[in-house]
């Protein structure tokens, strides 16, 4: 009888072990934290380069690097912005407007929209309209794993045109890149209000 009791208390205590371990939950994949640095913002001149003059400012981000592309030369604006902690790189590229207008504003379509629906999840349009400084144009988000996130194409429809694309020197992964891509738009659009062109 005691035997058997003994037995009974064994198995009892067995199956209230087992049954408290934890259940293994399979986790979701982490990201690294990445801190941010406070807004600070420069000035481009339109100066920079020894070889242009380029005829508008704007303020961007203070930690930012100018770039220019000499591989160019014919192309007088052809720069980037680069952020290489953040392996971000913003190019830009800006044009006299001879005529070619519409041409210019289907090769913005063909660069900022068609090449990259079919990777998007989303594209979203945001419109600038500031009739004062004559300043126009639409900055575009695309949404999901695309090689780009921001895009956008400044103009005053009769002289200049300015385009820019922001990418990041890595896999397209939105969920991991979804902060750093949010603080650089905000850099974007800082960037095109505060866009003049001179005179």
């Amino acid at each position: 009888m005691q035997h058997r009791n003994s037995m009974l208390l064994i198995v009892i205590l067995a199956v209230f072990i087992h049954g408290c371990r934890e259940v293994s939950v399979p986790r979701p994949r982490g990201h690294f934290r990445i801190d941010l640095p406070q807004k600070n913002y420069t000035t481009f001149t339109g100066r920079e380069s020894s070889s242009d003059n380029l005829p508008f400012t704007f303020d961007y981000p203070a930690f930012g690097k100018l770039s220019f592309e000499e591989e160019f030369e014919n192309e007088k604006g052809w720069f980037n912005i680069e952020f290489p902690a953040y392996k971000a790189k913003l190019y830009l590229t800006y044009m006299d407007i001879n005529h070619d207008f519409d041409e210019l504003m289907e090769q913005t379509y063909k660069m900022n929209v068609k090449n990259h629906v079919s990777k998007a999840d989303a594209i979203s349009e945001k419109y600038f309209n500031d009739d004062k400084n004559k300043v126009y144009g639409v900055l575009y988000d695309l949404r999901g794993n695309t090689a780009t996130a921001v895009q956008f194409y400044m103009t005053d429809s009769t002289r200049h045109f300015l385009r820019g694309s922001l990418y990041f020197a890595s896999a397209p992964d939105a969920d991991s890149l979804e902060p750093v891509v949010g603080y650089f738009r905000e850099d974007i659009v800082h960037l095109i209000e505060t866009l003049r062109w001179k005179q």
